[in-house]
């Protein structure tokens, strides 16, 4: 059996992606865990192109790395009889890495109107290039550019051009879909064609722009291709690069092959979370295999199949990737939803199945008025738990006042007025803010403060309004959904109201609510462990 050699460019072929920037520490930290995770050869960016990764390379020689490589990437020389004065080639040497990736013209499109050679020209370009890294002692990992676009061009230039690489002493030759084009049943006919021509082990490296990167590098495999290019999460130029966070989990669990590292897998989840956040990128949470909404299930018939066997509706265990199962409650839920959730609260349903229908009819109305819950999980614990009688508010707000004023310079101020009730007592607070919303947010926390003084940890980290209804112009109702942090735990509350104000009331009392409840039963179980002891 011929083992997978994992290539990872995130932090070359990523970093070209719209938006994409990374600090050197920011590449060193990604190039830890990509090490720790099993990948065999991590590209770390172009030496001969910027002075930032001419200095990561500097850097990244003083991690203690358990497996992976590092390889520096550059193109051919600039022309075939200047090889050794080549600045590009003389970068790639001087980063001192074990392993180098240079690409070469395998289109003649490219070769003849991008660079100006002959067939013969481009042809001892690649020679050339190839044998004096392998002078220097570097395996080469040759990338044939727009090879696929190339070898349906011209099959026997594209096929001349790996066999130069491959006489000038490349160690693998890495087939390019480069523009992202080609379809699955191309990729897996040139690979097999190219096989039976070629000596060496075939690469393949595929783009996203027809969204067949995943794909294509598995129509690859299935073809022979031993060494797959990729990146975390698919970022890349463009459309990005083929997803390795997708194609590793196939490869192994669907297609049965073996890599030359034993992968930590079940980190698969925790790397594509980690990436996303060094790059400051929102997560696709619709992402196969580690995505927030990959194992979610919403329909009531699902969930209660899912709670019978699993595999009726997941199609591995989420676990083997590091994610995790997740039930939705929302207008589509049965009372399996009901009960799975409660469970996973840790709250203890009525046997009888009254309790949970009538529950699942009262969250349908609260749905069908405007309310969603699948995004607002503290709300439902404490919606869930007052219908139990387990929860109560810990203060009531009878009076709300908000003004917001704006005079001729331009000048604006929000003020919120509040009353306040805790367990009969009255308090009367303003504040002024940013804004109405942060005006008020400000004046009820100032309000509790008194009486509740660890809520000054929670932090409101997100904050989204969505208009409900919008053929009702202003007049419309509006979903405020507000995510909060303690800074050790995050939860989401939401309100719905025609007036704004009103909405975003209702999610931030939930939200102090929850954090309430949450800490002084804590505190009650570890009081109630204590007295056992």
């Amino acid at each position: 059996m011929s083992y997978i050699e994992l290539f990872d460019t995130t932090l070359r072929d990523g970093t070209q992606g719209e938006g994409i920037n990374l600090s050197i520490q920011d590449k060193l930290l990604i190039t830890q865990k990509l090490d720790d995770y099993g990948i065999d050869i991590i590209e770390g960016g172009w030496p001969g192109s910027n002075p930032k990764d001419e200095q990561y390379f500097q850097e990244v020689k003083k991690l203690k790395l358990n497996h992976a490589k590092i390889c520096a990437f550059g193109s051919t020389a600039r022309f075939p009889d200047k090889i050794e004065s080549d600045s590009n080639l003389l970068a790639l040497v001087n980063a001192n890495t074990p392993v180098v990736s240079i690409f070469g013209k395998t289109w003649r499109f490219h070769s003849k109107v991008s660079l100006g050679l002959t067939d013969d020209e481009n042809e001892r370009l690649i020679y050339n290039s190839v044998k004096f890294l392998k002078d220097n002692n570097r395996k080469v990992v040759f990338d044939a550019e727009h090879f696929f676009d190339g070898y349906k061009d011209d099959s026997d230039f594209a096929i001349k051009m790996l066999l130069a690489a491959e006489e000038g002493g490349a160690d693998i030759l890495v087939l390019c879909d480069t523009n992202g084009g080609s379809l699955p049943d191309e990729i897996f006919k040139i690979v097999t064609a190219v096989k039976s021509k070629v000596k060496l082990p075939i690469g393949i490296h595929a783009h996203n722009d027809g969204e067949l990167g995943v794909a294509n590098s598995l129509m690859a495999v299935q073809a022979g291709a031993v060494h797959i290019q990729g990146t975390i999460n698919g970022v890349g130029e463009r459309c990005g690069n083929a997803n390795l966070c997708s194609i590793i989990p196939n490869i192994v669990l669907k297609l049965g092959k073996q890599t030359n590292e034993v992968l930590n897998l079940e980190k698969t989840t925790s790397l594509s979370h980690f990436i996303y956040e060094v790059m400051n990128i929102v997560p696709n949470t619709r992402a196969p295999f580690v995505g927030h909404s990959a194992f979610a299930h919403k329909g009531g018939i699902h969930v209660s199949s899912v709670l019978k066997d699993s595999r009726m509706y997941e199609h591995l265990e989420p676990k083997k990737v590091g994610n995790s199962q997740r039930v939705i409650v929302s207008d589509l839920s049965g009372q399996s939803n009901i009960r799975y959730k409660a469970k996973e609260l840790g709250i203890e349903l009525p046997e009888e199945k009254e309790f949970s229908k009538n529950f699942v009819g009262f969250l349908k109305s609260l749905e069908y008025s405007g309310f969603q819950f699948d995004g607002a999980e503290g709300s439902f614990e404490l919606l869930l738990r007052s219908e139990l009688k387990q929860y109560k508010p810990f203060f009531t707000v009878t009076y709300a006042k908000i003004n917001v004023l704006k005079d001729q310079n331009d000048t604006s101020y929000s003020e919120a007025v509040l009353k306040v009730e805790v367990n009969g007592e009255l308090e009367h607070t303003a504040a002024d803010g940013n804004g109405p919303v942060n005006a008020l947010d400000s004046a009820l926390r100032k309000a509790l403060m008194r009486f509740y003084p660890e809520i000054a940890s929670i932090k409101l980290i997100d904050y989204k309004v969505r208009v409900l209804g919008e053929k009702d112009g202003t007049g419309a109702k509006v979903r405020v959904l507000i995510e909060s942090s303690n800074g050790e735990n995050t939860w989401s509350t939401v309100g719905v109201s025609q007036n704004i104000i009103e909405a975003s009331l209702q999610a931030l009392s939930d939200s102090i609510n929850y954090s309430l409840f949450k800490s002084r039963n804590e505190k009650k179980i570890s009081s109630d462990l204590t007295a056992v002891v």
